[in-house]
């Protein structure tokens, strides 16, 4: 095969120039023809890729506030948090309570009587623990204050029952042990019986607090004639508080059921001066129309960038001054564009059944100039503050405005839906155009192929005519009688 620059051996052309010169000018068509396919099939993929991707972000903005239970929060507030806190659900119905803790609920700390080394055994049997109605039986055989605390809290530790030993420095208190429990409310303190057959000093541990109610709930003062004896730390209690001056006891210093809908948590007991003086604290249940007017924010702002995404794939840019050829976006022109846009429009000027809120522009939520969404904030916090139910029904429910947009995003969007569907034609075009590159250059191969044997075989023939050339030539100078002109 003759090589380009290597003149042919009979004729003296460039035959491998000449061949690739033709199989270029053959390829040239169909090359451009590919490359302007493939980059704008390419350019197509990645903006119906971005197109997809701005309306599923605008979907989840419809999502959010389709959701009833943004409408149903509630924000709770309290006067003095440190003292009482507050939580609402949409049970809660607004309003104002006026609250005064008087105490808080306590637990059962006692501190049973002392010895003289927590290590030394001080005898066999059972111990009953009593916490309320609750009972918790303890075998243990010449055990000292170690093992009861360890077999206690091996015993107590689902019933809430704990045990710690306390040594006092001095030594008059000796080693004590000191039993808790995380059961609050008045009749739960802990008492502790021995058995008849207990043996040593076991029967020591026995101890039975009088009423909390009778000693005001307030501990036992330490017996300075007998430092060791068992003692109440605190007692149980409820928790006592009023309501819009109504009272009422808790078990437990979380309140649930005072008000329905509303959790009270209690703190800290207000001052004697502040309950001398009937000092309350306020607490204030409403609406949570922050966080609707967020979400109300978060779909336009949404909207918006979708809006601006949109834009920028159908653009159409002048370059170069009046001369220039314009610079089109891969989406100008697009059907699907189009007819995503004017649903949108359509459904966004649409006015709703009903009374009250019925347009966007109810509630301050105008299209600009430029196709963008607008809000006016003080007609939005207007609107909240005397329609919030009609603000409401206007966005939620199967026909309300977030519903009929997202049934207009999601025929695009969904698997298998428009955008998928051209992506994947798309996507086979590009298939396609690899099939018919592949095609190309076996043609062209075969091309080249012909065109050199052909040059070859015409080189080869003048080749042949120049040899018989000369032979002729020389043929004829040898005859008599044939005269040479001078050179």
């Amino acid at each position: 095969m003759a090589i380009s620059g290597i003149p042919g051996l009979g004729s003296g052309m460039d035959v491998g120039g000449m061949v690739q010169a033709l199989v270029n000018a053959e390829a040239a068509p169909k090359t451009a023809q590919l490359d302007n396919l493939e980059k704008a099939t390419t350019s197509k993929v990645s903006a119906l890729g971005q197109f997809r991707s701005a309306l599923s972000t605008f979907q989840t903005a419809l999502g959010k506030l389709n959701d009833a239970s943004l409408f149903e929060k509630r924000s709770a507030t309290s006067s003095a948090a440190d003292t009482v806190s507050i939580t609402a659900d949409s049970k809660a119905i607004a309003g104002n309570y006026n609250v005064q803790v008087f105490n808080l609920a306590q637990t059962s700390k006692v501190a049973l009587a002392g010895f003289e080394n927590a290590s030394d055994a001080i005898g066999s049997g059972t111990l009953t623990i009593n916490i309320g109605d609750e009972s918790l039986d303890i075998d243990v055989t010449d055990a000292s204050l170690t093992d009861i605390r360890d077999a206690i809290n091996a015993a107590g530790k689902d019933q809430g029952l704990s045990a710690t030993i306390v040594n006092d420095p001095s030594g008059k208190g000796g080693a004590r042990l000191v039993l808790s429990s995380d059961k609050s409310g008045t009749g739960n303190d802990i008492s502790v019986a021995v058995s008849a057959d207990a043996t040593g000093d076991l029967g020591r541990l026995t101890f039975q607090p009088t009423s909390g109610a009778d000693e005001d709930f307030q501990p036992t003062p330490v017996d300075a004639d007998n430092p060791r004896a068992a003692r109440v730390i605190s007692y149980s209690r409820d928790a006592n508080l009023a309501i819009d001056g109504i009272n009422l006891s808790s078990a437990s210093n979380t309140v649930e059921d005072a008000i329905e809908g509303v959790t009270l948590t209690l703190k800290a007991a207000q001052t004697e001066d502040a309950l001398t003086n009937a000092e309350t604290i306020n607490l204030r249940v409403a609406e949570d129309k922050a966080g609707v007017r967020t979400s109300i924010t978060e779909f336009v702002d949404a909207y918006n960038k979708m809006l601006e995404s949109i834009n920028s794939l159908t653009s159409v840019v002048s370059v170069g001054g009046d001369d220039g050829e314009p610079l089109a976006a891969a989406l100008v022109g697009d059907s699907s564009v189009r007819s995503f846009m004017s649903a949108m429009r359509s459904e966004l000027g649409s006015v709703a059944g009903g009374d009250g809120i019925r347009i966007l522009a109810d509630i301050g939520i105008t299209t600009q100039r430029d196709g963008t969404l607008g809000v006016d904030n003080t007609k939005l916090n207007k609107a909240l503050d005397n329609n919030f139910e009609q603000v409401n029904g206007f966005f939620t429910g199967d026909q309300g405005l977030t519903a009929r947009l997202e049934s207009k995003v999601k025929p695009y969007t969904e698997s298998g839906g428009i955008l998928e569907n051209r992506t994947t034609a798309l996507q086979n075009t590009l298939s396609s155009v690899d099939d018919q590159r592949e095609t190309l250059a076996t043609r062209l191969t075969k091309l080249e192929s012909r065109l050199f044997a052909q040059f070859n075989a015409m080189d080869m023939l003048i080749s042949q005519m120049s040899s018989t050339g000369n032979f002729l030539t020389a043929q004829l100078d040898s005859l008599p009688g044939v005269v040479k002109k001078d050179t």
